[in-house]
């Protein structure tokens, strides 16, 4: 039944209508018991109604009554049943079809001295013939309500699961707010606590500063933290106002406040994108991060600058004056500006200059979005 469902959906309806058409007149013209022209005009009515029994199915049985009435079976009455039964739900309208196709068949043509015993068994016969092709289209119909169905109940599972996963995301993305609230944040706290000690206790100047340098960027990455913390928790069921994200008028201040002998110099035009801006940041910001963990005491150069319709950057620092510590790092700073700078359809260029130190640079357009 589905291959030949199939195969009707590759067919053009009109082919289908066509060769319905076709075979009913041939079956009339083959097998009617007498070809008057009034018989052949409602069988012509008949055969050629069938065109239109999608749209007219009960309309069109009725007009192949006639027909039935010529011959003992005949195809446009079955094919007028079929549909009508593929696309009615009305089980008495069905039932009064067929009783009404079986006594149509039944009834001699033209009308003559009635054998009752012979046209109750035609009665029957006919019965028994109009009732298949009308439960063969009940068939169908009761196939295509369930496979809607399980299309249904697939949708419903797929949903269900999704509901599942942000159920399992939302678990992990609140143990891990309760991770960094309880663990990394007490210890930044602890970080900015012994430095400002440290800051007040000092009496080297070099000390004091280092010791303010150090507790403003403890108090910096404490609201960092309790914003991630935040936007953690709402699990994303919630709309979370976020902290202003970073954009190149905040950039003299992180240079300020990087801890390292920072010369800024360039300037962009006021026209550069947001996201550009978040993705020079981030650059400067990760470049200066790694000469302060692995070229203590050098000097560093952020340049800002135009090159036709591209932006960017270039983070370049001296060969460090004494030897780095070995600190912990995740080795995914660079990476992850790669990533950023490809979205934005730019380029990351870095590594070891002849001097012994490093240079960064970012090249982005300045249309980026």
């Amino acid at each position: 039944m589905s291959r030949a469902r199939a195969v009707g959906q590759r067919v053009p309806a009109p082919v289908i209508d066509i060769v319905l058409v076709s075979v009913a007149a041939v079956d009339v013209w083959l097998n009617m018991w007498e070809h008057t022209r009034l018989g052949l005009a409602l069988a012509a009515v008949g055969c050629a109604a069938l065109v239109f029994r999608r749209r007219f199915p009960l309309g069109v049985f009725l007009l192949t009554l006639p027909v039935a009435l010529m011959q003992d079976v005949a195809v446009a009455v079955l094919v007028a049943l079929f549909t009508l039964a593929e696309r009615s739900r009305n089980r008495r309208l069905l039932a009064a079809c067929v009783a009404l196709a079986a006594v149509a068949s039944s009834t001699p043509w033209p009308l003559a001295e009635v054998d009752r015993t012979m046209t109750l068994v035609f009665f029957v016969y006919g019965l028994a013939t109009a009732a298949a092709p009308v439960l063969f289209g009940q068939l169908l119909q009761a196939q295509r309500d369930l496979a809607r169905r399980l299309v249904d109940i697939e949708e419903a599972r797929e949903h269900e699961r999704a509901l599942h996963a942000q159920a399992v995301l939302a678990r992990e993305r609140a143990q891990l707010a309760r991770e960094m609230h309880d663990v990394v944040s007490h210890q930044v706290s602890l970080i900015a606590v012994r430095a400002g000690a440290l800051q007040v206790a000092a009496k080297d100047a070099d000390a004091k500063d280092a010791a303010r340098t150090i507790r403003s960027l403890s108090v910096t990455t404490l609201d960092e933290l309790r914003t991630m913390v935040t936007l953690l928790r709402a699990s994303g069921g919630h709309a979370t106002e976020l902290t202003p994200q970073p954009t190149l008028a905040d950039l003299r201040k992180l240079v300020e406040s990087s801890g390292t002998r920072v010369e800024l110099s360039g300037e962009l035009p006021p026209t550069v994108g947001t996201p550009a801006q978040r993705a020079l940041y981030r650059t400067v910001q990760e470049a200066l991060t790694n000469v302060r963990k692995h070229a203590p005491g050098a000097r560093a150069c952020v340049e800002l600058w135009q090159d036709g319709d591209d932006v960017g950057v270039t983070i370049t620092n001296s060969p460090p004056t004494r030897p780095s510590l070995s600190l912990p790092g995740s080795q995914l700073g660079l990476v992850g500006l790669r990533e950023r700078a490809e979205v934005l359809h730019g380029t990351l260029e870095a590594g070891p200059t002849k001097e012994g130190g490093y240079r960064a640079r970012l090249r982005i357009p300045l249309s980026a979005d």
